[in-house]
């Protein structure tokens, strides 16, 4: 069985995230990059379907900068077999990045392929889902457990107020939730190795897609700043201060 996992390149979960002067879009200059953590939770379970027998191949892919190609290693450095930089240095849309993987699909012939329920940068949540739509594949999405056989995957999916169970034949796609494992640290001799690992490089050009946006970014604003709070000694001053507030 063989994997195919999409990684992306984000600003680190830990930074704070700056807007640029002009209002244009968030500064990436001088920036920690990381993968992004939905991503890394793909990856992960992808090497223990590896370990348990389950899978034979692990394809790390990203769209992106050649810069990507430090968030590849990491991929690699985890346990990833292989792994393929589609270079494209302007900004994407889902959409977009759903028929570029779709072509990378027709190319590699996953049984699986895997993607983080969403990306922290734009929380899109989109390209799993339109991937899908595109291939004709069955899909489960939010999964917080996986278990494969030869032809089908038992999933179980995060939904409110609960959790569904769901029978997929393969090949299909999974978008995979914090909640389905912990990613392990990578071994330094697996850094050694990521960092002698070739990346195969390819053209975003050379797909033939129309990358013209669907959207326009007006403007990007800071959240406003939340007013400092208010310690009360008991319900009546609550109820009091909340009418001050008009919201009650």
């Amino acid at each position: 069985m063989k994997i195919l996992v999409c990684v992306k390149r984000v600003i680190d979960y830990n930074i704070k995230v700056r807007v640029r002067a002009d209002g244009s879009g968030v500064d990436l200059n001088n920036v920690k990059m990381s993968i992004n953590p939905f991503d890394e939770v793909a990856i992960e379970e992808a090497v223990r379907q590896k370990e348990a027998g389950k899978a034979s191949e692990i394809i790390a892919l990203s769209i992106g900068a050649k810069a990507a190609k430090e968030t590849l290693r990491t991929a690699l450095a985890m346990g990833a077999d292989r792994a393929i930089l589609v270079e494209c240095e302007q900004e994407i849309e889902p959409l977009h990045v759903a028929k570029i993987v779709k072509k990378i699909v027709e190319e590699e012939k996953p049984d699986l392929v895997f993607l983080g329920k969403q990306a922290i940068d734009d929380d899109a949540n989109q390209t799993g889902q339109m991937l899908a739509a595109l291939l004709n594949w069955p899909q489960a999405t939010f999964i917080s457990k996986l278990e494969l056989s030869d032809k089908t995957a038992d999933a179980t999916r995060e939904i409110d107020g609960g959790t569904q169970k769901l029978s997929l034949r393969l090949p299909a796609i999974i978008t995979t939730d914090l909640r389905l494992n912990e990613p392990r640290y990578a071994s330094l001799p697996n850094i050694v190795r990521a960092r002698k690992t070739p990346i195969e490089e390819k053209a975003v050009a050379d797909f033939n897609i129309d990358l013209q946006p669907h959207l326009v970014t007006l403007k990007v604003e800071e959240p406003a700043k939340r007013p400092a709070t208010v310690s009360v000694d008991n319900v009546a001053d609550l109820i009091a201060k909340l009418k001050e507030a008009n919201i009650l």
